[in-house]
């Protein structure tokens, strides 16, 4: 299952906040294509029904059905700019 960085789950708890949604307000993470290289995210008042629901260190990640599948293995990371745009990267999970 995707795990976060520490960066990563402070990062998601910033943008969620800021939206000032309900508590299960999280971030949503789907694919746009078939092939699960191309990715959405929104920050969303709740998962969709069928949604993989990640929560680490206060954070939450939403993962559509195709996402789920294609990240399972894998670590978001994030960062942020000095002019404060937010990037995020997938690693590949440490053993």
């Amino acid at each position: 299952m995707l795990t976060l960085t520490d960066t990563a789950a402070v990062v998601v708890k910033e943008l969620v906040s800021r939206r000032h949604g309900p508590e299960a307000s999280g971030l949503r993470i789907d694919t746009n294509d078939d092939a699960g290289r191309e990715f959405a995210v929104a920050i969303v008042p709740t998962p969709d029904e069928r949604d993989a629901v990640i929560e680490q260190d206060g954070a939450r990640v939403y993962l559509g059905e195709r996402a789920a599948v294609t990240l399972d293995d894998k670590t978001l990371d994030a960062a942020v700019s000095n002019d404060g745009r937010v990037s995020f990267d997938l690693l590949p999970q440490q053993a």
